[in-house]
Order: structure tokens, then sequence, then C-alpha cells
């Protein structure tokens, strides 16, 4: 059975891997070798270059096949053929097989996609196999995936190098480092055979209670997003890894999660192209590989309300036509609320294609997508060749990127390319720069003496806390948990007492927010109160008059060292704001660009 299946690859993938060699990504034509089959008589016989070698590959695939080149989906377990029972039955009810190998053997997908909670994700050397295991079951390479931002959203942990994220980037103002950070992460996830990344993001973050992109947002100002998304864009596929520009037609001035519910941006055509288009436009002119689309309504982009991701006139009419995109359009993950609001599930696969998508990212129920496209072919309403045109994109990338020609990896060396001195080095300097000093009344730097970290996070107050005591204090953390009542407020004010400063990370403070709460009461005591924000820098709206203000922007352990370096002096802060910060009133608080030094 094995043997059959591995003749059948060698059969759909002879005419690519003998006339694509790939270097640096661009492709050459080589001359053609034959295939030796395993049976005696000789060689079998191999048809001669067309020219064309992709359209070679989709001759001899069927429409099943081609049909299954359109999605990108989960697996569950930590190897391709799992044996673990939890594994075996998530899979069997989502995806209709017991194991992503045999997912990939029956469905044969265009990729897969990793999640932590997935896939255990537990190292390089695991990764590394999944990868390769994955790969060995699909006849036609997969894209391999994942969404690996960093700062807020990561897939992949320790030991890959865990960089900031988009924010701490923009505070820097250093597009040679957001590229080269790119670079070490795309090399780092090339490493673990993963080939695809769903980074940068481009939305321009211009509304502070956006509850689903803030930080992974390099800004609030167009032209700096737009800068740092071209860099990211070139830093990734210089790394080895494909990727994509994200959430189409920008994401950045909503309040509501598309996750949870469809989001309306109420921009003018005008805003729209001054506003969300630049940092699409810079990526798509970078080259990016693909462009994500967003689940949300723009009515001035398309009146008829549809999500953009089901929207001909947002991502033919716009995407296509307009700003000319020639790459692989992927929809948002399928599952989301966003897109599910109107049409049930069977529908949403159809309608995005029509909407001028290519590969569709998790839908809720892959055997209903995968027929209710078939079917949609059968009766006319899509036509084979529609699917051929989004196949011929997928495959491209696919051949572009060396994918095709070397879709494995070296298991023994993943270790040694993830998480190196060097790379750690790259991280920690971004997170050094990134800081930024919004006020201070003399109180930082900090000379010496007792510390209470408190507030946000229980991973964060004790990290931070260490990372103080390794500049000298005596420091401790009291956990008072991300929602503090009055008793856990209380004692966040008794354990303070005695101390010489408090510190109190934050992150998404709102008005009437129990974190604002916890820092009223600490200023009520002796010790000066130092707030640190993690995530977002819009917390200080809401904090009051606090003896000094910081800005992180993350909470990823380089960033908290980072912190800990300011406040005691070995590090001057010198970060500026990439975003407006407005004052609980709605004016400007601290303006773009804003960040102060220590005398």
């Amino acid at each position: 059975m094995r043997s059959a299946k591995v003749s059948r690859k060698t059969v759909l993938l002879s005419s690519v891997t003998a006339a694509f060699a790939v270097v640096g990504g661009g492709v050459v034509v080589a001359e053609a070798t034959a295939d030796r089959d395993d049976e005696p008589g000789g060689e079998d016989p191999v048809e001669e270059p067309t020219g064309d070698p992709v359209g070679d590959l989709m001759a001899s695939m069927s429409l099943e096949d081609k049909v299954g080149q359109l999605f990108m989906v989960y697996v569950h377990g930590e190897s391709a053929d799992t044996g673990d029972a939890d594994a075996i039955a998530a899979n069997r009810e989502r995806l209709g097989a017991d194991t992503g190998a045999a997912f990939v053997e029956a469905y044969r997908p265009g990729g897969i996609i990793y999640f932590d909670w997935a896939n255990g994700l537990t190292g390089p050397e695991q990764v590394a196999a999944l990868s390769n295991g994955l790969q060995a079951a699909s006849t036609v390479p997969l894209l391999i995936a994942t969404d690996q931002e960093y700062g807020s959203v990561v897939r992949i942990g320790e030991p890959a190098t865990q960089f900031p994220g988009a924010m701490p980037l923009g505070a820097t103002r250093d597009l040679d480092a957001a590229e080269r950070a790119a670079e070490i992460a795309g090399s780092e996830l090339r490493a673990m055979g993963l080939n695809h990344n769903f980074a940068p993001d481009a939305d321009v973050n211009v509304d502070p209670a956006n509850p689903v992109i803030g930080v992974r947002s390099f800004g609030s100002d167009p032209a700096l997003v737009a800068e740092f998304a071209a860099a990211q864009v070139r830093g990734y596929q210089a790394g080895g890894v494909a990727v994509s520009a994200k959430h189409f037609p920008g994401h950045g001035d909503t309040g509501t999660d598309s996750h949870v519910g469809l989001p309306v941006i109420t921009h003018t055509a005008e805003e729209w192209e001054r506003i969300d288009a630049p940092p699409f436009t810079a990526a798509i002119a970078a080259g990016t590989d693909m462009v994500m689309s967003a689940h949300l309504q723009f009515p001035a982009l398309d009146d008829s309300l549809k999500p953009a991701t089901l929207s001909h006139p947002i991502l033919t009419g716009l995407l296509r036509e307009r700003l000319g995109f020639t790459g692989v359009v992927v929809t948002d993950a399928l599952d989301m609320q966003g897109v599910r609001t109107e049409y049930g599930d069977d529908r949403v696969p159809v309608l995005a294609l029509l909407a001028g998508a290519d590969l569709l990212l998790m839908p809720p129920d892959l055997p209903l997508a995968h027929q209710a496209v078939l079917d949609a072919v059968a009766s006319g309403e899509l036509t084979e060749a529609r699917i051929d045109a989004s196949v011929r994109r997928i495959l491209e990338l696919k051949t572009r990127h060396g994918i095709v020609d070397a879709p494995e990896t070296d298991e023994g060396a993943a270790a040694e390319a993830v998480g190196s001195e060097a790379h750690r080095a790259a991280a920690a300097d971004i997170a050094d720069r990134s800081v930024t000093l919004l006020a201070n009344d003399g109180t930082l730097p900090f000379a010496g003496g007792s510390v209470l970290v408190t507030g946000w996070g229980e991973n964060t107050t004790r990290l931070l806390a260490e990372a103080l005591a390794a500049q000298g204090f005596d420091a401790e953390a009291h956990v008072t948990g991300d929602d503090p009542g009055a008793a856990a407020i209380g004692a966040a004010a008794a354990a303070a007492a005695g101390r010489d400063l408090v510190v109190v990370a934050t992150r998404n403070v709102r008005a009437g927010s129990p974190q604002a709460d916890l820092v009223a009461a600490l200023l009520d005591g002796p010790a000066p109160v130092v707030t640190a924000a993690v995530g977002t820098p819009y917390d200080a709206a809401h904090l009051g008059a606090v003896n000094a203000s910081l800005a992180a922007y993350s909470y990823a352990a380089p960033s908290l060292e980072a912190l800990a370096k300011a406040i005691a002096g070995n590090l001057a802060p010198s970060g500026t704001l990439p975003v407006d910060v407005p004052s609980a009133a709605g004016d400007v608080l601290y303006p773009l660009g804003h960040g102060i030094g220590y005398p």
C-alpha cells in the first residue's frame, strides 16, 4: 500500500522536480531526468517538459486533487501518525480521518496549519518530525504554516527565539531590525519544516479599544506600518518562508473581534485610501506571497455588506484589479463567527471562491466544505477553470519557494538552528530599544531597595520580579489576578507597606477597569508607583498620575528583562510611541513619537 502511494507521488511530481531548480527565490529551468520504476524492464516513460511544469502537474491531478489543494486545516497530534486517543477522536470528528497522515492521504490538502494546543509543538525536533511525517504522506508537497507573529500571537514557544512583536518593533523605528527579526524567525520556522508564516500584520491600529489587533499592529501611522510590513515581507522570505499580509482590507479600526462577531468598518473610501491601503500596497510591492482577507463589513467598499472574505468587489475588484495583486488570496479562518453570521458552512467556501479567494483556511467541517466545492463545480456555479486558476497560484507559490523541490527538513539539525545565542541576542536588542518612557517625576532610574511587583499576569509579575532581582534589587511578586477584586487590591496594598518602590504590570486597561482601581489604591500608599504596560500603551490614559509610566508593548521574556534594566538605569529608554495615546476625555495625552529619556 505504501509503495503504491510513493509511486503515485513520483508520477505527480516528476515533471516539476525535473524542470525546476530554485535558486534564491527565482526559478531556473533545468534538464529533465527520468525516474526509474521499481519494476524490472527499464525506465518509465517521462514526457518532455512543456515549459509549464505547474501545468504539467495540474494535468496529472483529478478534480478532487485540485479541490483538496484549496484547503488548509489543522490536524491533531504531535506526530503525523499519532496514536493518542484524544487526538484521533478530534481528527475523526473534524476531518473524517484518524491521523494527520491519513487525512493528508485521503483529501490531499494544500496545506496544514500548526497550533500548540493541537500539535504539542514541544521542541524543534518534534516539530520537524511532524512536518516530515505530513510531507511524506502527501502526493503534492504541503504548505505547512502557523501564526508566529510574536508578541501576543505565538504558536511555537521556547526554545524558538521569542521576539517582542510588531508594535515594539514600531517603537524602535528601525526597519533593519524588523527585517532581520523576520529573517531569523523565518529561518527557524523553515528549520522545523514550516514553509509559510501568517505574518506580517498590515493593519493600522487607529482604534485604542480594538480587541483583536492592538500590539499585533506596528502602529497607528499608515506610513510607518507600510514600511515595517514591507521590511518583514522581505525578511521572512530571506529566511526561507512564504508570507501573508493580513487582514485585508484592514482590521485596525474596529471594536469587534471577528472571532466572535462581524465587525463593521465605517471608513469612507477616501479614508481607506489614506489609512488602510498603504501597508497592503507596500506589502504587495515587496512581493508578499499571500494576502489574507478579513471577516468584516466595509460598506464604503461593498454596500452589499457581505464580509470582505465573501466580497467580489473587495477581493477581486479592489485587491486583484485595483492593487494588482497576483498572488494567493487566503481567507481568515472559516470557523470564525464573523464569516458564519449569515451563511452556512457549506456555502461559505463556495462564496469565498466566487469572491476571489484561493486558499480556504480552517473550515469547521472539512468533508462538508470539500464536497460543497465539488458540488458547486458539478452544478456549474463554479467552473473547473476557476478552480484551476486558484490551484495554479498555490502551486506556483510552492514551486517558487522550493517546497515542491525539497519539502522535508533535516530533523537532526533543527535544534541547532533554533534559538541560538545570536538569535536571542537580536530579540533582546529589539526589546531593549523598544522600551518607552512616557512619564517620570524623577523616580526612575531607581537607585536601589525593596521592590514589590504586582498587577496583570501571574507569569508576567513573577518573571519581572526575577528580572529585577537579577538587577540587584530585593524584588518580590504579589499576584492579584487579571481582574482583581477588593480583597486582592487590599492585599496588594498591604504587601506594598514598607517597600521602596511598587511596579505594576498592566495590560489592556479600560475605563473602570479593576487594574485602574489597583493602581489608585497603591498610589494612596507611601511608596512611589511605576506602571509598566505589557500590552498596548493606551493603558496610561486610565491610570492616574503615577510617578513613572513605561511601555514595553510585550510580556515576552526579553521585554520584561528590558523593563527591569530600564527601571534600574542600566538601560536608557529610547523607544518612541508608534501610536497616539488618547486621554480618557478623548484628546491626545501622548502623541505618536513621544518618548522621554533619563536626564
